[in-house]
């Protein structure tokens, strides 16, 4: 398609990066400012667009550069492109034997990383690799199902790996108990190995300060009878475990993939939607925990709830049916509304109830994007009173639209992960103008 020209960025305009799934702060939050809070019934004004192929996995940018990674030809690639054109610049790929056993996507999970000039990459069959971010050169790559005996799991593999400090931490999960490890990020080398019965799961780690010390917390859980797992909180230098607290449904089909979220105060959040829901721990000084509330009505399968003014929102739901828009006071656990939210439309000549379902939210200032799972995209205002949609516009219809959307320099990066029932086009990466005046 033609590319069009995006809007100048305003000069008073806060912008920022985007290095991994969640955004700058791990926290599906956008700081940026001078962002368009008005556009078409037909959505915001559509760039540029490519061809991708199959995979979750969301786009990151840093130091002007999109990298994206999908699977095509039976390889996963891994591609740096300009942001504002999505011009390519450089690919690497490899070759990758899988097939997803449930009949979901044969790609990558995992989005790529960006940290001091290199791109980490997590693939579906546990290949860690690392390459340079402005020439796509690779520095070094691992076979960690090789070297330590990862098994593929429900979905492969698919949790994000974290960078601090020189190491890039990854939820493991392979033989042995080697649960959780820590690469060197110039090298590879193993760093050490966090030993546990707790296999990989698909959420990934978060960093976090709890009483002054900074740590990483881990939601793990992989495939096993019987079913194990739970929230491990570590030393992320050492990996010395402080905190082992077990939060696992025991279906054996149960596959974790809500990221745990400090919450401040030493408070931290944990969802799954299997049977278990969601828990608040409160941390003490000696890192032993108390159990704040529980709520196994209140379970989010695998997108980042939000932490606003002492409420968390999010979606709750294992279906498409089913799936609620809630709002909880994260200190007391009182849920203050929780409602699947829907509406109706003509697509594809057919009145339809179209809902939210399992959609992913992401805050920019005092609002929220949401997007739902079939390419449903609205801006909203969400509080502990109520819910209310801003604007609200079809993008595509497709479903399996899992990713959450990236945003940097005013521009909005959207994955379409299947075909769109609307005009034929297959698998998509979107970029969208939000820039403002």
């Amino acid at each position: 398609m033609k590319i069009r020209q995006a809007k100048p960025l305003s000069k008073e305009a806060i912008t920022s990066d985007w290095p991994r799934f969640n955004g700058q702060g791990d926290d599906a939050k956008s700081f940026e400012t001078k962002l368009t809070h008005q556009w078409p019934e037909t959505g915001p004004k559509l760039l540029w667009y490519l061809e991708k192929g199959q995979g979750y996995a969301s786009p990151a940018i840093e130091d002007g550069m999109l990298v994206i990674f999908h699977r095509m030809n039976g390889n996963e690639v891994v591609e740096g492109r300009n942001p504002e054109t999505g011009a390519s610049i450089w690919e690497y790929s490899y070759p990758v034997e899988y097939r997803d056993r449930y009949g979901y996507s044969a790609g990558p999970r995992a989005s790529p990383v960006i940290s001091q000039g290199r791109v980490y990459l997590h693939g579906v069959t546990a290949w860690l690799t690392c390459l340079d971010l402005t020439t796509g050169k690779i520095l070094w790559k691992r076979d960690l199902t090789r070297d330590y005996q990862v098994p593929q799991y429900f979905f492969g593999k698919g949790s994000n790996p974290i960078v601090v400090d020189g190491l890039i931490i990854l939820n493991l999960g392979g033989g042995n108990e080697q649960c959780m490890a820590a690469f060197d990020c110039e090298t590879g080398k193993t760093q050490w190995i966090l030993k546990d019965e707790w296999g990989a799961s698909y959420s990934s780690p978060t960093l976090s300060k709890i009483h002054d010390r900074t740590v990483c917390l881990a939601l793990t859980g992989g495939e096993s009878r019987p079913a194990t797992g739970g929230l491990l909180i570590f030393d992320p230098h050492i990996g010395e475990r402080l905190v082992r607290f077990p939060w696992r449904s025991k279906k054996y089909e149960s596959a974790t993939a809500c990221p745990p979220l400090h919450l401040g105060d030493n408070y931290v959040f944990l969802s799954e939607c299997y049977d278990k829901g969601s828990v608040v721990l409160h941390i003490k000084p000696d890192f032993s925990y108390d159990v704040v509330w529980e709520d196994r009505e209140l379970g989010i399968h695998w997108m980042t709830p939000i932490e606003s003014g002492g409420y968390l929102y999010g979606v709750s739901g294992r279906h498409q049916q089913g799936a609620e828009l809630f709002c909880v006071n994260w200190k007391t656990g009182e849920v203050m509304w929780k409602e699947a939210v829907s509406w109706q439309v003509n697509l594809l000549g057919r009145d339809l109830n179209l809902q939210l379902f399992r959609a992913s939210l992401l805050q920019t200032g005092d609002e929220f994007l949401a997007l739902s799972e079939f390419g449903s995209f609205l801006r909203m205002n969400l509080s502990p009173q109520g819910w209310k949609i801003k604007q609200k516009s079809q993008l595509f219809f497709a479903p399996e639209t899992w990713t959450l959307p990236a945003l940097s320099s005013g521009l909005l990066y959207i994955m379409q992960n299947d075909t769109d029932r609307m005009s034929g086009t297959a698998n998509r990466l979107l970029c969208y103008d939000l820039r403002g005046e």
